[in-house]
């Protein structure tokens, strides 16, 4: 089981599949590098796939004095960057993982060829200036529920990711068979931690500032980050391509596999057409 250890001494689990230019993959909060299955799948035999698990998710432990900001976290993502000579990538971020790419284009905008931000938002909360994101106040019921029951929260949320018929009964029992099953869940106090970090951050201004080809895949009916925040990416980022999913709540890549792989592969072939 492959790692990288930070300079704080902050153990990441990684797995590396395949070969060719590197796709980076990163999940969401409360998840792990599991939720990308059907992408290594189906992109390893033509690139090089790396997934991760963001510090104190999954197979990567966070030391109790270890910290769990925005530029902590994305600062991994720059030393994964570094100690894998990652170059010529394309960064893929899921949710959290969509606001931890944009902060780690930050650090490793220079190694970037392309970024991928699905089912993302530059601000996670609502507030001034920013219509579209959750109410705080709905981010503090979710804390409120994790201190209370923890695994049925973590359940309910998993749930509200999907819409009713997004799914067949055989495509949500793969996904909780391949997917939610080997997932280790992080500890109420990870899960507290980051989602303070969620709701604290704003990488608005980091949009304009983004030259390299950017894909915003979003799914119509996502509740959990608002399709408007992908569309007010879009008109911020100079060379964005703008897809939203009908049908689909705020994973598609794990229930319209097939579609976002649709989508996934032809924007890596145009990005990589020149190179």
């Amino acid at each position: 089981m492959p790692f990288i250890t930070t300079e704080n001494g902050v153990a990441i689990h990684y797995e590396d599949h395949g070969a060719g230019r590197p796709l980076v993959f990163i999940h969401g909060w409360g998840m792990s590098g599991r939720v990308w299955k059907f992408q290594v799948d189906a992109f390893k035999s033509g690139y090089r796939i790396i997934t991760l698990d963001l510090r104190g998710h999954g197979e990567s432990v966070l030391p109790e004095d270890a910290g769990l900001s925005m530029p902590d976290i994305a600062g991994d993502i720059g030393q994964l960057f570094a100690d894998l000579n990652l170059a010529d990538a394309t960064l893929i971020g899921w949710s959290l993982g969509a606001q931890v790419a944009l902060e780690a284009f930050r650090l490793a905008g220079s190694r970037l060829s392309a970024l991928v931000l699905t089912g993302g938002t530059p601000r996670f909360s609502a507030g001034e200036g920013y219509e579209f994101g959750l109410p705080p106040v709905e981010v503090r019921g979710m804390a409120l529920r994790i201190k209370r029951d923890r695994s049925k929260t973590m359940g309910d949320f998993f749930r509200r990711m999907f819409v009713e018929g997004e799914m067949t009964k055989e495509q949500n029992q793969r996904v909780v068979k391949e997917i939610v099953i080997p997932s280790r869940q992080p500890e109420s106090a990870i899960l507290l931690r980051a989602l303070e970090t969620l709701a604290e951050s704003d990488q608005r201004e980091i949009l304009t500032a983004i030259g390299i080809p950017v894909l915003l895949i979003h799914g119509a009916a996502d509740t959990t980050c608002l399709p408007d925040a992908s569309r007010f990416m879009a008109a911020r980022i100079r060379n964005a391509e703008l897809c939203i999913i009908d049908g689909c709540g705020h994973a598609p890549f794990m229930s319209k596999p097939d579609e976002f792989n649709r989508l996934l592969g032809g924007f890596l072939a145009r990005v990589y057409a020149g190179h």
